[in-house]
C-alpha cells in the first residue's frame, strides 16, 4: 500500500473503466448521441462545481436534474445501449459459433447457405448496375425485421435473387433476409444509421447495411446501383469494392 493506498485492485478498475469508456465512444462517435453525452457530462461537471462552492439552491436544482436525468439518459440512448450489450454478449467465441452454424458449408451441407449462388447473383447484378441489399442472419434473431417484408421461404437462388432485385419487382427496393438456407424474407425494412460521417456517395441501402449491423450480429452486402461495386458491413464497419473472390471467402472462410 502506498501513500495513496493504491492497491493492485485498484488498477485493475482503472482499466475496466478505461476499457468501458472507450467502447462507449466507439458506440456512439460520428453520431448525434455523443453531443448528448457532452452535454450530459458538462451539466454533471457544473453541479459538482456549484455543490463544491456551497451553491446550495443551484446545487438542488441541477442534483434534481441529474437524478432524473438518469432515466432520460436511458431513454435517449436506448440503441446505443442495445449496441452495447450485443456488443458484450457477442464475444469472439460466440460469433466463430455463429460462422460455424451459418456461413461454413459443413457436413449437413442441407443446412447451411448455399454460398455459391449468394456469389453469383451478386456476381450478375454488378454487371447490371442492378442495386441488391442482402443480410445474412448470424446468431442475432431477425424475426422483427423479417416481419417488415413479404415472406418467401424458398432456398437460396441466384437467379430468385436476382429476380427479386430487378428493377421492376415490387420488392426490390427492400433488403432480402437470408436465415441458414432459406431466402425468409424480402422487401424488408431495415433501420439506418445514425452516423453523420459516411461518404456521399453512399445511399439508403449502405446507411441500411451499416444500420442492421450496429443492431444485430448479422452481415450485409450490398450491391451499388450507381456504381456496380459490392461492399460487405459487418460488425459496423464496411468493406468497399470486394471482389467475387474476395466475397465468397468471406461467406466461406474454409476455402
Amino acid at each position: 500500500m502506498g501513500f495513496l493506498g493504491f492497491s493492485f485492485l485498484d488498477f485493475i478498475d482503472i482499466l475496466l473503466v478505461a476499457f468501458l469508456l472507450y467502447q462507449l465512444y466507439r458506440l456512439i462517435k460520428d453520431t448525434v448521441a455523443i453531443n448528448v453525452l457532452i452535454g450530459v457530462a458538462a451539466i454533471y461537471l457544473v453541479w459538482k462545481l456549484v455543490e463544491a462552492l456551497q451553491m446550495e439552491l443551484l446545487s438542488e436544482i441541477l442534483g434534481q436534474f441529474i437524478g432524473v436525468g438518469v432515466i432520460a439518459v436511458v431513454i435517449v440512448f436506448q440503441q446505443e445501449i442495445r449496441r452495447f450489450l450485443l456488443m458484450i454478449g457477442s464475444t469472439n467465441f460466440t460469433r466463430r459459433k455463429a460462422l460455424l452454424r451459418w456461413w461454413r458449408v459443413q457436413d449437413d451441407d442441407s443446412s447451411q447457405i448455399d454460398y455459391r449462388e449468394v456469389v453469383k447473383a451478386c456476381g450478375a447484378m454488378t454487371q447490371t448496375f442492378t442495386g441488391a441489399l442482402i443480410v445474412i442472419e448470424g446468431d442475432s434473431k431477425l424475426g422483427f425485421y423479417t416481419s417488415t417484408g413479404t415472406p418467401i421461404g424458398a432456398q437460396v437462388s441466384g437467379s430468385l435473387l436476382e429476380s427479386i432485385f430487378n428493377k421492376n419487382s415490387p420488392l426490390h427496393d427492400g433488403a432480402v433476409i437470408i436465415t441458414g438456407p432459406k431466402i425468409v424474407a424480402a422487401g424488408c425494412i431495415l433501420p439506418l444509421t445514425e452516423k453523420t460521417n459516411l461518404p456521399s456517395r453512399f445511399g439508403l441501402r449502405h446507411r441500411a447495411a451499416l444500420g442492421i449491423s450496429e443492431k444485430a450480429n448479422a452481415l450485409a452486402i450490398v450491391v451499388s446501383e450507381e456504381t456496380g461495386e459490392i461492399s460487405v458491413v459487418e460488425n459496423g464497419q464496411f468493406r468497399n469494392k470486394v471482389s467475387l473472390e474476395e466475397l465468397q471467402t468471406i461467406l466461406h472462410p474454409s476455402n
